[in-house]
């Protein structure tokens, strides 16, 4: 089993950044062979990509309304993943979830994921 808890949400003006937090827990594993996601979900609309990394092959996808403001990294020693928001707009309102895939298979899509975060909320006003 493993958990993951985002942080970092809250209401910002268009413009500003953001920093959102995924920390992992639970069974024992390493980064380096997993493939952590990023997804959000506005009201009313269908969860969606923003970013993956692969930690053993380092193979980094993101959604092309982010690229270029939007950058995932981590901290081993913390066991936490970061997603980096930059630039922020009002169409990246939404609930932003971390999610965790054992194989790295599909990790642009929401079935490529075993286990997900509770969501943090991130709001831009413009």
């Amino acid at each position: 089993q493993v958990q993951l808890v985002e942080s970092g949400g809250g209401l910002v003006q268009a413009g500003d950044s953001l920093r959102l937090s995924c920390a992992a827990s639970g069974r024992t594993f390493t980064f380096s062979t997993y493939t952590m996601g990023w997804f959000r979900q506005a009201p009313g609309k269908v969860r969606e990509f923003v970013a993956s990394k692969n930690w053993d092959t380092f193979i980094t996808y993101y959604a092309d309304s982010v690229k270029g403001r939007f950058t995932v990294n981590r901290d081993n020693a913390k066991n936490t993943v970061y997603l980096q928001l930059n630039s922020l707009e009002p169409e990246d309102t939404a609930v932003y979830y971390c999610a965790w895939s054992p194989t790295g298979r599909d990790p642009t899509t929401v079935s490529g994921y075993q286990y997900w975060g509770q969501g943090t909320q991130v709001t831009v006003s413009s």
